[in-house]
Order: C-alpha cells, then sequence, then structure tokens
C-alpha cells in the first residue's frame, strides 16, 4: 500500500530536532525532547495509515537491538567506579606524576590515547579508563579540564575512525563491502596528517603547561600514598583490558572480566568488602584522601548515573528507527544527492550528508548506513572505489559526533568526565581537522584526475 506522509519528511527531521535543541536551551532533559519527537512522529505516522500495531513493533524492535548497547552503558558506568575504587586511577595518577613531570601533557595524553583507543576499540570505553586517569594527572598539573577532556576525546575517538575492534569500523565495512585491508589503505591516506596536524596543534597549545604545578603534584601524590595503597601491580587491570580488546573479546565480556578483577584488587590492595565494592559499583565511588580538591577528581556515579545516558540512547534510537519506518530519511537523502557530478563534489556531498544525518538524528549509524547504501551506485559510476566512500564516511559523520550536546556519545561522555560537550567541543581539534584534511586530501588527489578526464 502507498503511504504518503501526512507532513514533509525535512519538516519532520527540523522539528523533531528543534524540539530535543529545546531542551537543551531551556536545560529540561534533553529525553523529553526526544519523547517529544518520538510522539510527534509517531502521530505523523499513524494519520499516515500506520497502524498503532506496526509503530509498537518497531519500538520493541528498535528496543531489543540495542539491548547490548545498553548493557554495555551500564558496565562502563561500573568499570569507571571500580578502576577508582580498586586504587587504579590513583596508582596510575601516583606514577604518571613522577613520568609527566616536564613533559609535554596535552601531546602525550593525545598519543596516548590514539594508542589505547586503537586497541580497546572504544572511544568511550578508553575514556572511563585511561582517560579518568590522565584527566587526574593534568588537573595535577594545573591545566584547565576543558582542554584536557578536548584532548582526550580526540584521541579516544580514533577508535571509532579506524581501530578493527569498532563496532562502527566494522559497521562502515559491512555496508560498503570492504574488508580492513581495503578500508585501512583508504583511511591511512587522510589518518596521517590528521594525526600530525592535531599533534602540533597539541604541542604548541601544550608548551604552556610543560613546566606543570610542581607543589600540586607533591601534594596530590602525598594525598594519593596515605588514602590508598599503591603499587605497580595494580596496572594489571589497564593491561588485561588492552589484552582482552587485543584479542577480539567482545566489549560485554570484557567490561565483565574487568570488573571482577578490579574488585579483586579492591579487596586485596585497598582492603574493601563485597558490600562496599557493590555500592560503588551501583552508586558510584567517591575519593576519601587527605585532600579535598584531590576528593572531587576522584568520582564516579556507578551505573546509577547511567541510567539518564540509557533513556537518551533509548529516545535517540526510537526516533531513528520511526524516521525508518515513514521512510522519512530517503527524500532528504535524494534531495542532497543531486546534482553531483564530479569525485570531489561526489566526496563533498558524503561528508555533508553523513554530518546532516549524524546531526539530525543523533548517533552516527544512520550517517553510516544511507550514505553508506545508498551512494554506492554514485561511486561506481563515478569510478570511485567504496572504500573512499568508507573513508570519507569516518572522517566525516563518525568524527563529529562528541561535538554535539545532542548527540548519544556527548551523553555517555557526560556521566565519565563530568563535563558537556558545549565545554570540551573547542578543544577536540581533531574533530575539526579530520573532515578538513579529507576535503583537501581528495581535493589534491582527483583536480588533476579530473583534468585528464576533461582533456581525453
Amino acid at each position: 500500500m502507498d503511504r504518503n506522509l501526512a507532513l514533509n519528511p525535512i519538516a519532520i527531521m527540523i522539528i523533531c530536532l528543534v524540539f530535543i535543541i529545546g531542551s537543551i536551551i531551556f536545560s529540561i532533559p534533553i529525553y523529553y525532547g526526544f519523547l517529544i519527537g518520538i510522539i510527534f512522529t509517531g502521530t505523523v505516522l499513524y494519520k499516515s495509515s500506520y497502524s498503532i500495531k506496526e509503530l509498537l513493533e518497531t519500538i520493541i524492535s528498535a528496543i531489543w537491538d540495542i539491548k547490548n548497547l545498553l548493557i554495555v552503558i551500564m558496565f562502563i558506568g561500573a568499570t569507571t567506579s571500580i578502576w577508582l575504587a580498586s586504587g587504579v586511577v590513583p596508582a596510575i595518577m601516583y606514577y604518571g606524576f613522577s613520568y609527566m613531570e616536564g613533559v609535554n601533557f596535552l601531546l602525550a595524553a593525545f598519543l596516548i590515547m590514539c594508542v589505547v583507543s586503537m586497541f580497546m576499540g572504544t572511544a568511550v570505553g578508553t575514556l572511563s579508563t585511561v582517560g579518568i586517569s590522565l584527566s587526574g594527572i593534568g588537573l595535577g598539573m594545573g591545566i584547565p579540564y576543558n582542554l584536557i577532556v578536548g584532548v582526550l576525546v580526540s584521541g579516544a575517538f580514533i577508535a571509532d575512525k579506524i581501530s578493527p575492534l569498532s563496532g562502527l569500523v566494522n559497521l562502515v565495512m559491512t555496508t560498503v563491502n570492504r574488508n580492513y585491508k581495503e578500508v585501512f589503505k583508504s583511511m591511512i591516506i587522510t589518518l596521517i596528517p590528521t594525526i600530525i596536524i592535531t599533534s602540533i596543534i597539541y604541542f604548541i597549545i601544550g608548551l604552556n603547561y610543560t613546566t606543570g604545578n610542581t607543589e600540586n603534584l607533591i601534594l596530590y601524590k602525598q594525598a594519593i600514598a596515605e588514602g590508598f595503597n599503591t603499587s605497580p601491580i595494580l596496572l594489571i587491570l589497564p593491561v588485561v583490558i588492552l589484552a582482552l580488546s587485543i584479542f577480539g573479546l567482545n566489549s560485554i565480556v570484557t567490561f565483565s572480566i574487568g570488573i571482577v578483577v578490579g574488585a579483586a584488587l579492591s579487596i586485596i590492595f585497598q582492603k574493601s568488602d563485597f558490600l562496599s565494592i557493590v555500592n560503588s559499583l551501583i552508586f558510584g565511588y567517591r575519593g576519601n584522601t587527605p585532600s579535598a580538591e584531590l576528593n572531587g577528581l576522584l568520582v564516579s556515579g556507578g551505573i546509577i548515573s547511567m541510567i539518564e545516558a540509557i533513556f537518551i540512547v533509548v529516545g535517540a534510537f526510537l526516533l531513528i528507527k520511526l524516521f525508518e519506518k515513514g521512510n522519512i530519511l530517503v527524500p532528504v537523502m535524494d534531495k542532497l544527492v543531486y546534482g553531483i557530478n564530479s569525485k570531489i563534489s561526489l566526496i563533498r556531498r558524503t561528508g555533508l550528508i553523513s554530518i546532516l544525518l549524524t546531526v539530525a538524528t543523533c548517533d552516527q549509524t544512520s550517517g553510516i548506513i544511507l550514505p553508506g547504501t545508498i551512494l554506492q551506485d554514485k561511486y561506481k559510476e563515478l569510478k570511485l572505489d567504496n572504500a573512499v566512500l568508507a573513508r570519507t564516511i569516518f572522517d566525516t559523520g563518525v568524527i563529529v559526533a562528541p561535538l554535539m550536546p545532542w548527540n548519544i556519545n556527548s551523553f555517555l561522555i557526560q556521566p565519565i568526565m563530568g563535563i558537556t560537550a558545549v565545554q570540551y567541543a573547542p578543544y577536540a581539534a581533531l574533530c575539526y581537522v579530520c573532515p578538513l584534511i579529507t576535503i583537501i586530501v581528495s581535493h589534491i588527489q582527483y583536480k588533476n584526475k579530473n583534468t585528464k578526464e576533461r582533456c581525453l
């Protein structure tokens, strides 16, 4: 049955986006914006002859599809707490204060996050573990927190761009029907200049903080030594997590093992009892050292702190599924694809489409699947390999996600790092550099080719 929407697809998307942005502006929990958008879109679909049964089936299917993601989100909250309660984060900070003194911390932190996230395969997971430790070291050196988090986010999201263990990387490869070797050969062309330019930016900014706040470092080290039993053995937990990630275990298994190992370390080194560990996992952890300032850093909200993020993720996915059910996104795509006649314009338009869909749907999934599926014929027509399509999606829609306050990634980062995207986004340099590099590279790669083709 042909079912025409009761409202223009672009109008539906804009109205839903207004609800979401409006909730941010008026400081209303953002899941209310999603809820209103879901009700509005559902009403439009119902008036367009979609039955209530169809809409309910779509909602149930959406929740079922993300059940594993919701479990991972809860585990992230628990993992952050166990890294603190076990003394792992304080230990990394304790030893890091010594080794990072006199070093350009911003550059070092960025490169460390790049490497770790590559092996872990999850940006948010890297932030909730190593990121917490590095943020504490940076604060101890007197570096503004917004700047630190921006640097950490830049390094962490390398995972979503190139890690073979990343769910998004595998989703893109499946969508464009290319293997990792093919995609990697294309991505490395933009990845290397992106990392070099971002490193230079952080090196220059970091020159202002290389001396550090020596007095703070000494006080923090003393407070950690008094509040925790520190030992290099505690570093076994990050080693275990990294090893499991390298071996390709899925996130739920990795986080589960990490929590068990962390609980064992808490009992052995911090003399914690079972009830206090469970309390930390569920309700969060609060540092108890002689330094009130340090205690303010050693804070985690546990599983409970992720409940709002779960509501937001569910809301975002439900809205996306309703858009898909009503075929709302495809007409928008058709308008955006119209008029493409060169390789350079195709790459530019791919990036624009991927970013717009990531912005409009609050998640990277639509910004991957729709352009990755619909644009393949156009890439074939203009004799561009699908690996270039994959690279462009990674460099644009995937990488800009943490910059937007209403994006799922931002919701997950906030309870971990304690600040919003509005606060850290200006300093997440890689997320701005990467889209620019892919456009510049496409001009260098295909401008001369286009000229030769016209001459022939």
